[in-house]
């Protein structure tokens, strides 16, 4: 088991300060994973300025993101740029963990909000942690996060599916996999294809079903819809979508509890097949959540009536 060093006492440091940040100092021999901002630059994090002016390496999806990042924060970096995208990804870990074995600080940045979700880095955290070497992170704006502090869907328990599949068949059966899903459901997907994900949706999970569309995230034409997923449909075949979309979809609802005159008959085939009765209601209220004396008594009243 691999455990990573972390000041004893972080509450001793001043405020602001980075010295004695619990597990969150940039320094030297690490993976820092920097959250950017999705649209807003004014909600960088602190810390990340810092980080842009001190790392050693700088892992981008894009260096021209970088360059916009960098001039519109108003600092400067001093470390080697390699570009760390879903194409050269596996290819680069080798040569960041490199880096990182020698003492240096990797940072990696995507285009926008966490790398690792839904984005490049999770191949490079995987690899350090697995040898034992510090990946630690820089907290920032995140799009899963955001859709579903502001859906108005329920927040307490929630799964986040990322991309659906492009290919209708395999799309189906992941929504398949999901028909049953009851905690709330965050998606991304991309704008010319929205309307074809919430016909799919709806479809899978019925008209009814709430749902809310959140497109272009703290940026100056941020827009939240919500609706049915049939009302959703409507609204995106009524024009063009554009702009960065998360999906935040209800989870499904919780099934009706089964009724104990409904089962007599499976525990009576049970039985037929050489279950005593008592074992037979046993199984059966197991499965079905009801209670095994009770359902035992209605088959008994069933076979009197």
């Amino acid at each position: 088991m691999h455990t990573q060093p972390h000041d004893d006492d972080p509450t001793d440091a001043p405020a602001g300060s980075d010295a004695g940040s619990e597990g969150g100092a940039v320094g030297p021999g690490q993976v820092v994973l920097a959250g950017t901002p999705i649209g807003n630059l004014g909600d960088a994090p602190p810390r990340l300025r810092a980080a842009l002016e001190t790392a050693d390496v700088l892992a981008v999806e894009d260096t021209r993101r970088l360059r916009r990042l960098t001039a519109g924060l108003g600092v400067t970096t001093r470390g080697r740029v390699l570009t760390h995208h879903e194409h050269n990804e596996a290819g680069r870990v080798a040569e960041l963990l490199d880096a990182v074995r020698t003492g240096g600080t990797v940072l990696v940045l995507s285009d926008a909000g966490m790398p690792t979700v839904s984005d490049p880095g999770y191949r490079l955290a995987e690899a350090a942690a697995a040898e034992g070497l510090t990946v630690t992170a820089i907290p920032g704006p995140s799009a899963v996060l955001m859709a579903l502090a502001v859906s108005g869907l329920p927040t307490d328990r929630f799964t986040f599916e990322g991309f659906l599949p492009r290919k209708s068949s395999e799309r189906a059966t992941r929504l398949a996999e999901l028909d049953g899903e009851r905690r709330t459901m965050v998606f991304y997907e991309a704008p010319h294809r929205l309307e074809v994900m919430l016909t799919a949706l709806r479809d899978a999970f019925g008209d009814g079903r709430r749902a809310v569309v959140a497109r272009e995230l703290t940026k100056l034409h941020e827009e939240v819809v919500r609706g049915s997923l049939a009302e959703l449909v409507d609204w995106c075949g009524q024009g063009q979508v554009r702009g960065e979309i998360a999906v935040v979809v209800a989870g499904a609802p919780a099934p009706e509890a089964a009724r104990p005159e409904d089962l007599v008959a499976e525990v009576e085939t049970l039985v037929a097949g050489g279950t005593r009765l008592k074992d037979a209601a046993g199984r059966v209220a197991e499965r079905t959540g009801v209670g095994k004396r009770e359902l035992y008594e209605t088959v008994l009243s069933a076979r009197k009536g």
